[in-house]
This record gives C-alpha cells, structure tokens and sequence, in this order.
C-alpha cells in the first residue's frame, strides 16, 4: 500500500487528524483557531467527530492549511493518519 500525503489540492481530513496534528505541534483549540482565523467552536465541532467533519468545506481547509503551515503533514488513504513534516536540509 502507498501512503499519500496531501499536497495541492486538499483531501478532506478527519477530526482524529485534527486533533493529531493539534497535538504534534502542541497547539490549544484556541492556538488553531486563532492561526486558522475561524472560531473556537469551529475547531471544538471539527475535533468532535472521528470522520471528516460536517463543516464548511472553507473553514476545513483553512485547519489543514494552519496545521500544514506549523510543520504537520496529512496523509490520507485507508489509513489517515499525520506526521511531522520533514526538515529541508540547508
């Protein structure tokens, strides 16, 4: 099985990535919604469910992009999951 991981155009995340990814970079509900510049509540309804989220497909997107921009990456598949993004050698 290949992985693939999200790039370009976003595939729809789950509540357990977003409470993963939340996690890896040790972010609050409060820390995302202010970096995804939606409400709290709107993150605390994404991380309710285990599958993807009933939200604006907007406001989903502007989660994973917040979380991608502080370094986690999504990989979507069979088995969803995130990771830290790799460090680019300089």
């Amino acid at each position: 099985m290949v992985e693939k991981v999200s790039r370009g155009r976003k595939a729809r995340i789950t509540g357990t990535q977003i409470r993963a990814g939340r996690a890896i970079v040790r972010w609050s509900a409060n820390d995302l919604a202010d970096q995804a510049q939606i409400g709290v509540m709107t993150v605390r309804r994404a991380e309710a469910t285990d599958g993807v989220p009933n939200l604006i497909p907007n406001n989903l997107d502007a989660i994973q992009s917040a979380l991608e921009e502080a370094g986690v990456e999504f990989i979507s598949g069979e088995l969803p999951g995130v990771r830290p993004r790799k460090r680019q050698k300089t």
